[in-house]
């Protein structure tokens, strides 16, 4: 097997996008299910009103969790393979030079499906484990309790389909990326300059020509940073301004899921731009850069997308809290108006200034444990 199974398995990082997602859309679904009968039941406008609101937020919550966690699930899958095969792109010509076709060796990227089917599978099992909790939140008072019942369509719809999906859509584009012939795989991937480009390089000075040469190189990771302050930004303002709009519950739970993907992103993002960079950071120390300016070279070019990411998040959770209120919940009397909650915004700002600083200077010492012969024994 080209890609074993250890390669797969350990893509964490689209295991818990993929666990948050299903964790969600698991109790939301399920509840929509099991309360949709008891629409014949109601006989007071203001109570109906109120169930059908109920309704359109599982609805709206599941499709956008779901649709938008899905996304981002793909595009780290997608970003695994095109790494794998640049770092091991000698191997997989040496596989490709010895006969075995194209399909042959994308078909074996079938491992890769296992991260979704385990994030999916353990989203799904905590999901029901609090399933009773977040009935009795979501319940209308005076409608009593719901049974939980057991939705085997929900277990194919948010397990089985998305793993095997997920995994044709690996080989599909493992395929796609194979396209490079032979020779182009044993010598790796080269990179070609103008000579426009070149004269420009030059007349910059070294940090700056540092940070354009590390964007450049790793231009997936911009989305990553940036999608990773986006989740903290948007859940963690959304789960401190939901107090008057839901349950406590719900907003904890919003707030945790959002600290959980900024936390992940960022941590796969910044560890695999480290790594990358090993030999630069090795040779800058050697020449006698500082810390401080190998961080800066290799980190620094990411902070403007970060805010750029924050503040995306900022609008972002305001517009679907909004657009819940009047529109969801338009017909609902009961449901109070909802404003930007600036205090909230500007405590967000500073744990986010804080965290993030604190998150470059942990990334900073460990930049600083990195010598020549590390990379040299290593390479």
């Amino acid at each position: 097997m080209v890609v074993g199974i250890k390669d797969g398995i350990k893509l964490i990082g689209i295991s818990i996008v993929c666990f948050c997602a299903v964790f969600v859309c698991t109790f939301m679904l399920n509840y929509y299910l099991d309360v949709l009968p008891l629409e014949e039941t109601l006989t007071d406008s203001a109570m109906t009103a109120l169930y059908n609101a109920q309704l359109a937020t599982a609805k709206f919550t599941s499709v956008i969790t779901g649709g938008v966690l899905a996304a981002i699930a793909l595009i780290m899958l997608f970003f695994y393979i095109k790494l794998y095969i640049d770092s091991h792109s000698q191997q997989l010509g040496i596989v490709k030079a010895f006969g075995y076709s194209r399909g042959k060796i994308a078909g074996s990227f079938w491992v890769f499906g296992l991260s979704v089917f385990i994030g999916c599978a353990l989203g799904f099992c905590i999901g029901w484990a609090f399933m009773r909790s977040i009935y009795d939140d979501l319940t209308i008072e005076g409608m009593g309790e719901i049974a939980i019942n057991f939705h085997w369509e929900l277990l194919a719809l948010l397990v089985f389909i998305p793993t095997t999906v997920f995994t044709a859509l690996a080989c599909l584009y493992a395929y796609c990326a194979l396209r490079r012939p032979v020779l182009q795989l044993l010598k790796g991937k080269s990179e070609r300059i103008s000579a426009r480009k070149e004269k420009e390089r030059k007349e910059r000075p070294f940090i700056w020509q540092m940070c354009i040469k590390t964007l450049s190189s790793k231009k997936s990771l911009v989305f990553f940073v940036a999608f990773s302050c986006f989740c903290f930004s948007a859940m963690v303002q959304m789960g401190l301004s939901m107090e008057n709009l839901t349950s406590a519950t719900m907003g904890y739970m919003i707030l945790l899921i959002g600290l959980i993907l900024a936390i992940v992103t960022m941590f796969m993002a910044i560890t695999t731009l480290i790594n990358g960079n090993k030999k630069n950071i090795s040779v800058m120390k050697a020449f006698g850069y500082s810390i401080k300016e190998c961080s800066l070279s290799i980190l620094g070019g990411y902070a403007p997308f970060a805010l750029l990411g924050f503040g995306l998040g900022s609008v972002y959770q305001y517009g679907l809290l909004k657009i819940m209120i009047n529109v969801v919940f338009a017909n609902v009397e009961i449901v109070p108006e909802y404003k930007f909650d600036v205090p909230v915004f500007f405590l967000t700002l500073a744990l986010f200034a804080i965290c993030y600083l604190a998150l470059m200077l942990v990334y900073s010492f460990k930049i600083n444990k990195i010598s020549v012969k590390e990379v040299m024994i290593e390479n």
